[in-house]
C-alpha cells in the first residue's frame, strides 16, 4: 500500500549514485519513480567536509539525508547535530558489527539488512535501527519466461578466503550438472537472466556468515528458478518458509541429491517457485522497500534519536576517527585525533590504539605490495 504524500520529498545521499552499482541506483530510481526527489552528490568533497559544506550545494533543502556504504567514504562534520534527519544502510552488519553500531550512532535511523541485527542494534543503544531486507528491482524479474537450459546456476564471487565450501561445491557441481560459466562476472542485466534460464540455483553463502539472506537469494527466488540454501537461513527472519518457497540443507552431501530429486520432480519444483516468485514480486521488490521506508521516515517525523546527539564533543569525533580508520584515511583520522587528545582519558587512548592499528595496518600492506612488485 502507497503511503500518502502530502508534497513532493527530498532526499540527499552522501555519496556519487554509482557507488553501490547494485543497491544504490534502484533505490534512487523507485524513489524517483514514486515521485521523490533523489540528489545524490555528484562531485567530489573532502571526506571530512561539514554538512554545511554539503548543504552548500543545493539551493533547497532536504527532508532526509542518506548515506549508504560505498567506495566513497564520505563522512561530514556535524551529522550529530543535523536539523535534517537522517539515515545510515548498514548492509553488510554481519561484518564488524560493533564498529558498525559506533558509526551508526550518528545517525537518527540505522537500516539493517539482515533479520534480527535491529534487534542487536536496538539493544546497542541505537532506538532508531530497523530491519530493511534486500530486494530485487520488479523490471528485471516480472517478465516473461525463458527457455532454462540450465539445470543449476550460480552467479557470485568464489575466490578468497570466506569462499571456500563455495568454491569446492560450485566446482563439483559444475562437473555433474550443465550449468552457466559461473566463473565469470555479470551485469545486473544478466545476472537475472542466468537465474530466469536456470531451472535450479544454489546460493552458498560466506564459510564466516552461511545464514545470510543475501542479494542473491531475493533475485533467485524471484526468478522462477529453484533456491536451494544452507540452514538455518536468515530467510525464515523475512516470512519464507523451508519447503513452501525454497529449499535447505543441512550438509554440503545434501546438495546433490536435492538437485537431482527437483530436477526430477517438476511439479514439487514448480509449486515451491511459483509460491515464491509471487511472495517476492509482492513483498520484497525495491518498490516496496520503498514504501516501507517512507512509513517508516513519515512516522518518526523530525524526532531526532542518533545517540550521539547526546554525547560530548570528544566522544563523537571519536566515531569519526573510527570510520576514518577503518577506511585508511589516516590524514582525517589524525585530524579528529589532534582535538580528542587530553580532552577525554577513555577517548585518548582508544584513539591512539585505533590509529596505531590503522598506521600498523597501512604499513603491512605497503609492505606486501612491495614484496609482490
Amino acid at each position: 500500500m502507497k503511503v500518502p504524500l502530502e508534497r513532493q520529498l527530498r532526499i540527499l545521499c552522501l555519496c556519487q549514485e554509482d557507488n553501490h552499482r547494485k543497491l544504490l541506483p534502484a533505490y534512487a530510481q523507485a524513489f524517483r519513480a514514486r515521485g521523490v526527489e533523489f540528489h545524490a552528490v555528484d562531485w567530489f568533497p573532502a571526506f571530512d567536509s561539514s554538512m554545511d559544506d554539503i548543504l552548500q550545494h543545493f539551493q533547497k533543502q532536504p527532508d532526509w539525508i542518506f548515506h549508504f556504504e560505498s567506495d566513497f567514504p564520505l563522512l561530514p562534520g556535524g551529522l550529530e547535530k543535523s536539523a535534517i534527519p537522517t539515515v545510515c544502510f548498514q548492509v553488510d552488519s554481519y561484518t564488524y558489527l560493533k564498529r558498525r553500531l559506533r558509526w551508526s550512532s550518528l545517525f537518527d535511523h540505522a537500516a539493517v539488512f539482515h533479520p534480527g541485527h535491529e534487534i542487536l542494534f536496538n539493544e546497542g543503544g541505537h532506538p532508531g535501527a530497523f530491519l530493511l531486507p534486500h530486494a530485487v528491482r520488479r523490471a528485471l524479474y516480472d517478465v516473461a519466461d525463458l527457455p532454462r537450459e540450465f539445470e543449476v546456476g550460480f552467479v557470485g564471487q568464489t575466490r578468497g578466503a570466506i569462499y571456500h565450501k563455495r568454491e569446492e561445491l560450485i566446482t563439483e557441481l559444475a562437473r555433474t550438472f550443465r550449468m552457466n560459466d559461473w566463473s565469470r562476472t555479470y551485469s545486473l542485466e544478466e545476472v537475472a537472466e542466468v537465474y530466469r534460464r536456470s531451472r535450479v540455483a544454489v546460493n552458498i553463502g560466506r564459510d564466516d556468515f552461511p545464514q545470510d539472506a543475501n542479494m542473491r537469494v531475493f533475485e533467485i527466488l524471484a526468478s522462477g528458478a529453484l533456491l536451494i540454501t544452507s540452514l538455518p537461513s536468515e530467510l525464515s527472519g523475512v516470512g519464507l518458509e523451508e519447503g513452501v518457497h525454497f529449499v535447505g540443507y543441512r550438509k554440503a552431501s545434501e546438495v546433490f541429491p536435492l538437485v537431482r530429486r527437483f530436477l526430477g520432480d517438476e511439479a514439487a519444483r514448480l509449486r515451491i517457485v511459483r509460491a515464491a516468485r509471487a511472495r517476492i514480486l509482492e513483498e520484497h521488490t525495491y518498490d516496496h522497500r520503498v514504501e516501507q521506508l517512507l512509513q517508516r521516515l513519515q512516522e518518526a517525523g523530525t524526532r531526532k534519536l542518533a545517540p550521539a546527539r547526546h554525547w560530548s564533543e570528544s566522544r563523537t569525533r571519536l566515531v569519526y576517527l573510527d570510520f576514518f580508520a577503518a577506511h585508511a584515511l589516516l590524514d582525517c583520522a589524525e585530524s579528529q585525533f589532534r582535538y580528542i587528545a587530553g580532552r577525554g582519558f577513555r577517548e585518548t587512548v582508544e584513539g591512539a590504539a585505533l590509529l596505531a592499528k590503522a598506521r600498523m595496518k597501512q604499513f603491512k600492506t605497503a609492505w606486501q605490495e612491495r614484496g609482490l612488485s
